[in-house]
């Protein structure tokens, strides 16, 4: 079929800046955590009160922004979400203790949990399933692009507009407000955009058609595909949250390097972690359109990104400082390449009007697991005396369970089957 036309490409763009002022505004607090602990006098454990209140409200938040990006749609539902999140980050500016910070962090995170809902929905407007896969690759690596920005933004602020934090929230807010319009600006369905050619958006539209328009929250948790994707989210989500808060202690504390070298090593990385989720995506498209089912492009893909994580098992017995930095990336590689075809099954499965409530619960399910692993993790750092060992262990098992876990409960990826009553 003819493909003419790429307006369906400055989507992905403006998904992919979402993406990144998304993560700017979730790590702010990590960075200027230093800084504000010694100034408003916090222990360890009212800082880990601070995380773990975004943690639950992003989990909850899932469930409750899943269902609004699907009732109200992916512009008016994520613009909801954008407007909460920003009045939660802009909140930080004004806090003063540790009651008020974990209140603005609830906000932030029920607003943030909008996020993934509405790209995934997104995407499956605008992109036909052999391209969807690489179209969340790219998205999805804007969120290590978020990371890595964190640090230049704070310190462009602070340079140019002064040295106090709480303007920095504020002034940093104004990126969420411009989002905000852009997205109201450009956002539409490929139908009523009117900037998209017949051709195009017989592209995106030759798929064939749904026949239910919507299923219901009570009808989604019974579906066992629901819970394949809720349950490989549990299993995985938490190996980011994993390397997204201890890597920088884990440089530290065994290559001895200064907190500020240690930045030089996530940057890389992360930024090997970008072209596992591009290639990721692009793997998965590039299988289906050569003639493979979504259901084998989708798992084998996975299954080799499961492999790039198994590294992962030697990297505490290396000495050498930038072997397991190449070691650490080739897995945040494989993490995000699994992540961009797990998050391109909920629309292989259900009608585009349920994908939001099925990021929806898989976003819980993995905020739960991160919990988990936060708690964990902990624990066996004190028991093993700061040993990784057992840890990345079960990093490299995960992603092969989840496969699995997959296959089990949807063998086929195949679309669900309702009854009329289903529709809601």
């Amino acid at each position: 079929m003819e493909k003419t036309g790429r307006y369906r490409w400055l989507i992905v763009a403006l998904l992919f800046a979402a993406t990144t002022v998304n993560y700017i505004d979730r790590t702010m607090l990590g960075l200027l955590a230093p800084e504000l602990g010694k100034e408003l006098q916090w222990n360890e454990n009212d800082y880990g009160d601070i995380v773990m209140a975004f943690q639950a409200a992003y989990a909850i938040g899932f469930l409750i922004m899943g269902w609004m990006v699907d009732r109200f749609g992916p512009k008016i539902g994520y613009a909801i979400a954008i407007s909460i999140w920003t009045v939660g980050h802009a909140a930080h500016g004004f806090a003063s203790s540790v009651t008020s910070f974990m209140a603005a962090r609830v906000v932030l995170g029920v607003g943030e949990a909008g996020h993934f809902p509405s790209v995934v929905r997104a995407s499956s407007e605008w992109f036909p399933q052999k391209e969807r896969a690489y179209a969340i690759g790219w998205v999805n690596s804007a969120t290590t692009i978020g990371v890595i920005l964190t640090a230049p933004t704070i310190w462009l602020c602070m340079t140019l507009l002064g040295p106090d934090w709480r303007q920095t929230f504020l002034y940093t807010s104004l990126l969420g407000a411009l989002l905000l319009g852009l997205w109201l600006w450009l956002y539409s369905n490929p139908r009523e955009s009117g900037k998209v050619s017949d051709a195009e958006l017989a592209w995106i539209e030759h798929d064939p058609p749904e026949k239910i328009e919507k299923i219901g929250w009570g009808r989604i948790v019974t579906k066992k595909e629901a819970w394949a994707f809720a349950v490989a989210k549990f299993l995985t989500d938490p190996v980011w949250f994993l390397m997204l808060f201890w890597l920088p202690k884990y440089f530290s504390t065994t290559y001895g390097v200064d907190m500020k070298i240690v930045v030089l090593p996530m940057i890389i990385m992360y930024l090997i972690s970008d072209v596992g989720s591009i290639a990721g995506g692009w793997l998965s498209s590039r299988l289906i359109h050569n003639g493979h089912t979504p259901n084998v492009a989708r798992k084998v893909t996975m299954m080799i990104a499961g492999a790039c994580v198994l590294p992962l098992l030697f990297v505490t017995g290396i000495e050498n400082m930038w072997v397991a930095v190449f070691i650490i990336g080739l897995a945040l590689a494989g993490h995000q390449a699994f992540s961009s075809n797990l998050l391109s099954i909920p629309p292989d499965m259900f009608p585009k009007r349920a994908v939001g409530s099925v990021i929806g619960l898989g976003g819980f399910m993995g905020g739960v697991g991160g919990m988990i692993m936060a708690k964990s993790t902990g624990l066996v750092l004190d028991a093993t005396k700061g040993n990784y060992t057992v840890i990345f262990a079960v990093c490299t098992c995960v992603y092969f369970l989840a496969v699995l876990a997959i296959h089990l409960l949807s063998p086929r990826l195949a679309p669900v089957t309702m009854d009329a009553d289903a529709a809601t």
